[in-house]
């Protein structure tokens, strides 16, 4: 692992593709990613709790906001493993999670993530990765806003819970598998 030696040196990337904990659990295992925080970005209050995100009209969406070391990983490769990570054709849900908060979209931070991020979409639409069209949407980054502490580390807090079994952890597993050169 590379020595970073100035927090400056670190990009920022977000990314919305369901429940927060999947992605952030995913990604915290990858090479070059730093920090993975669970939170909230794209909605129309201050302050959102994660209780009013659920509810689903406060136009926020369940993200991981990801520090990483562009010598270690690139936004390309970033942008590689969420696209494996959940279903960018189903719009505003990710399996049984309902709702506008789980929806799958890219907060971009520069033009150049914008254009990955757009390119990315384009290219697996004209590929037919996917059965459906990419309904992921590409935007600004707005505000983020931290979630809850418990949000924090949750598949790693809570192996045992029922989501994270029936959800996460095939989830992370089939992750594994397909990003072992990636992993820590």
């Amino acid at each position: 692992m590379t020595n970073i030696t100035n927090k400056n040196d670190l990009k920022i990337a977000t990314v919305a593709g369901g429940c927060f904990w999947c992605i952030e659990g995913a990604f915290s295992q990858v090479k070059g990613i730093y920090s993975a925080v669970s939170g909230y970005m794209g909605g129309h209050t201050e302050n959102p709790t994660y209780e009013a995100v659920c509810k689903g009209d406060t136009g926020y969406a369940e993200v991981v906001q990801l520090s990483f070391d562009e010598s270690e990983i690139t936004y390309q490769e970033i942008m590689e493993i969420f696209f494996t990570l959940h279903n960018p054709t189903q719009l505003n849900r990710q399996g049984h999670d309902m709702g506008t908060q789980y929806r799958s979209a890219i907060f971009y931070h520069d033009d150049i993530q914008q254009q990955i991020a757009e390119k990315n979409i384009q290219e697996l639409n004209a590929d037919k990765v996917f059965e459906q069209e990419v309904v992921t949407q590409v935007c600004a980054a707005e505000y983020f806003y931290s979630g809850e502490e418990y949000h924090q580390d949750y598949f790693k807090n809570n192996p045992q819970n029922q989501y994270c079994q029936a959800v996460v952890s095939p989830k992370l597993a089939k992750f594994r598998q397909t990003f072992v050169k990636k992993l820590k």
